[in-house]
């Protein structure tokens, strides 16, 4: 069996899109509530980590990076 690559690739990026646009907002919501609660003084730098799953593949891949508020 063999699938359509364009609606692979279409999908892939749409689930992409969808966490990075949804990723960002759930991020600078959280960033503002810990200034306004003066959690954070606005000069840190964000250890961030995310996990890419796909359970039906067996694929569980980490992503590290750094968020820099100044």
């Amino acid at each position: 069996m063999t699938m359509d690559q364009e609606t692979f690739n279409l999908s892939i990026r749409k689930f992409l899109k969808m966490v990075g646009v949804n990723s960002q907002r759930e991020i600078e919501v959280a960033v503002q509530r810990a200034l306004d609660a003066r959690r954070l003084q606005g000069d840190e730098v964000l250890g961030a980590r995310v996990t890419l799953e796909i359970p039906a593949l067996g694929l569980n891949v980490p992503f590290e990076g750094d968020i820099k508020l100044k």
